[in-house]
């Protein structure tokens, strides 16, 4: 069974029964304070007869006065101490026969003759010969009936009414819930048959739960599209990355076996070659690792660091291997709370490349601030346009092709710089003018918000 043919049902159903305890509730009310009305008026004539019971010497005869106070329609008896009638007047011979008896905890009997109801009391009274018997005063319930069956024509036309308005609301009720969800259903269906990222139609419009789940899958088939794109621009990227020193290698052993073992000199060639190149593949397959794994949901080891102690042994550090000149200039007791081995990972990282693509020396500048300490690094080289800065941090993104195959980059170095600074809440910006160099500034907080990863 569909979700609208459900829905139709339940609301349905559940108003209709809903209206059948509504009216049933008013006909069994108006029911019993019809009656107690007529118990009332039927109470006030007993108490009537009862005095002018009272009243009565041996000349009266009874049957006059219990004619003159008789329910209209209904009748009057008088009932010895055994139950059986001493007298009686009535308006029809129906109640001749009729028997009613009263219960002690009862205000009134109730019973029915030809369906139409019927109330009895009783009450004690002393009798002319001084006896003491019981009188009962009967009154048929005429009108009750009548405007009892009236009124129950009334509710149920009026529900019969109320039903057709009832299920064309729940037709539009049903239609406005689940347009949303077909319009849902069918775009999942076209991305699973065309294999394209399709969108919800009409999702942004709306305030509703209904319009807000459109537009968060349309908002996750775009992060999905974003996500798949850059995929394949990493495969791809990647392939070609690794396919250029593997043609290189290929190159240079084909060429060893050609003239490798006779000429001494194309073999040192080829062998270096070949040395440089394979060199290259895994420097690029660790930094590819290293990415990947910074992805991962990985927990930080967070400590108190003294960040001066760490940009002087970075910066030591760097002039030992490269034989640079690394200037740190800044203040002492710079203490953070951080992960210290992802801090100076992220640290060599940036210092690397300022090496590469400067031959002049580094500047590296602490600096408390109220929020953070900012740490800039500062090389000389040929600095970057303002177009490609917003594409630094993307993987295999180079600013100069020819310099970074001399350099042996592969475009993933900040890559994997942006994802340790996400970790360690650290925010970079980049300061660059061509023919000047270029700055990297990274504000570094006191400490990491919530104790763990965060974003930039």
């Amino acid at each position: 069974m569909k979700l609208r043919t459900k829905i139709h049902l339940f609301t349905t159903l559940l108003m209709l029964i809903l209206l059948a305890l509504m009216n049933t509730g008013v006909y069994l009310l108006y029911e019993r304070l019809a009656i107690n009305t007529e118990y009332e008026q039927l109470k006030g004539r007993g108490e009537e007869l009862l005095t002018s019971f009272n009243q009565l010497t041996d000349a009266t005869d009874p049957s006059i006065i219990l004619r003159a106070y008789m329910p209209t329609d209904g009748a009057v008896r008088v009932l010895n101490d055994e139950g059986k009638p001493i007298q009686s007047v009535h308006a029809s011979l129906e109640f001749e026969k009729f028997n009613l008896q009263q219960s002690k905890d009862d205000t009134y009997a109730k019973s029915e003759i030809d369906g139409v109801p019927v109330i009895m009391i009783e009450t004690p009274a002393i009798w002319v010969d001084g006896s003491v018997v019981k009188l009962q005063l009967i009154q048929p319930l005429n009108e009750v009936a009548s405007n009892a069956d009236l009124l129950k024509l009334i509710l149920v036309a009026a529900t019969t009414i109320i039903a057709i308005p009832l299920l064309l609301s729940n037709m539009a009720l049903s239609r406005i819930i689940l347009k949303p969800l077909e319009r849902l259903a069918l775009a999942m269906k076209k991305s699973g048959s065309s294999g394209n990222y399709e969108k919800v139609d009409k999702a942004e419009t709306g305030k509703d739960e209904l319009a807000e789940i459109g537009r968060t899958f349309n908002g996750m088939m775009e992060a999905l599209e974003t996500n798949y794109r850059k995929q394949e621009q990493f495969v791809s990227n990647a392939s070609h990355e690794l396919k250029t020193p593997l043609t290189v290698i290929e190159s240079y052993a084909k060429l060893l076996l050609r003239r490798g073992f006779t000429n001494e000199q194309v073999a040192t060639e080829a062998l270096g070659a070949i040395v440089n190149e394979s060199r290259r593949m895994n420097d690029l397959i660790i930094q590819m690792l290293e990415l990947a794994k910074n992805k991962e949901d990985t927990s930080l080891s967070l400590k108190e660091i003294d960040l001066s102690l760490l940009l002087e042994s970075t910066a030591s550090q760097m002039r030992q291997a490269y034989n640079r000149t690394v200037e740190l200039h800044g203040g002492s007791s710079l203490f953070i709370q951080s992960d210290e081995q992802k801090l100076k990972q992220l640290l060599f990282i940036l210092l690397d490349n300022a090496r590469k693509y400067s031959e002049d020396k580094i500047i590296i500048t602490a600096a408390k601030e109220e929020k953070s300490i900012t740490v800039s690094i500062h090389d000389f080289g040929e600095g970057i346009a303002q177009d490609q800065i917003p594409h630094l941090f993307d993987r295999f993104y180079r600013v100069n092709q020819d310099r970074n195959r001399k350099t042996g980059g592969a475009g993933l170095g900040l890559a994997i710089a942006r994802e340790l600074s996400e970790k360690l809440q650290i925010h970079i910006n980049v300061q660059s003018k061509l023919g000047s160099g270029t700055c990297f500034t990274l504000l570094i907080p006191y400490n990491l918000e919530g104790g763990k990863e965060g974003g930039r």
